[in-house]
C-alpha cells in the first residue's frame, strides 16, 4: 500500500499493518490532526519505507520521546514514533489505497471535547449541503 502527504512531496510504502486501525482521541492527536480523533495503526519498521521526499520531513516531539513526522511543505502528519521501538504509528488517513480493514476501536475517549461530538442526529450529505 502506498500513502502520501497532501502536496505529494512525501510518499511512503507499507507492506502490512500489524495493529488494528484505531481512532485515537488523545489531546495530542486531536491537536496534531486538527480533528476530533486520528485514525492510526501500528506498522513494524521493517514493513515501512519512505519512497520519496524523506528530506522534506520535519519532526516535532509532542511528548517526551515521541516524534511526530510531518511534511515540511504542506504540514501533513504522516507517522509518529518513539525511536528504538519496533513500530511506527501510521496516520491511516494518509494512505492512498484501501488497507482492507476498518477501525476496530476508539481510544483515549476521556480526552473528548463536547463541541466535537459526532451525534447521530447531525445531517450528513454526500457532498455540500443542498442549499449551498
Amino acid at each position: 500500500m502506498q500513502g502520501s502527504c497532501l502536496c505529494g512531496a512525501v510518499e511512503y510504502e507499507v507492506t502490512q499493518l500489524e495493529m488494528p486501525i484505531t481512532h485515537c482521541h488523545c489531546r495530542t492527536c486531536r491537536k496534531a490532526q486538527a480533528a476530533a480523533f486520528a485514525p492510526v495503526a501500528g506498522v513494524l519498521r521493517a514493513h515501512f519505507r519512505w519512497l520519496k521526499g524523506e528530506d522534506s520531513l520535519r519532526a516535532f516531539e509532542s511528548s517526551p520521546g515521541k516524534l511526530r513526522r510531518f511534511c515540511g511543505n504542506c504540514g501533513t502528519h504522516l507517522v509518529a514514533e518513539r525511536p528504538g521501538k519496533p513500530h511506527l504509528v501510521l496516520r491511516v488517513a494518509t494512505l492512498d489505497e484501501d488497507p482492507g480493514m476498518t477501525p476496530a476501536m476508539h481510544i483515549w475517549c476521556s480526552n473528548d471535547v463536547p463541541w466535537l461530538q459526532d451525534a447521530e442526529d447531525i445531517p450528513r450529505y454526500a457532498e455540500w449541503q443542498p442549499d449551498r
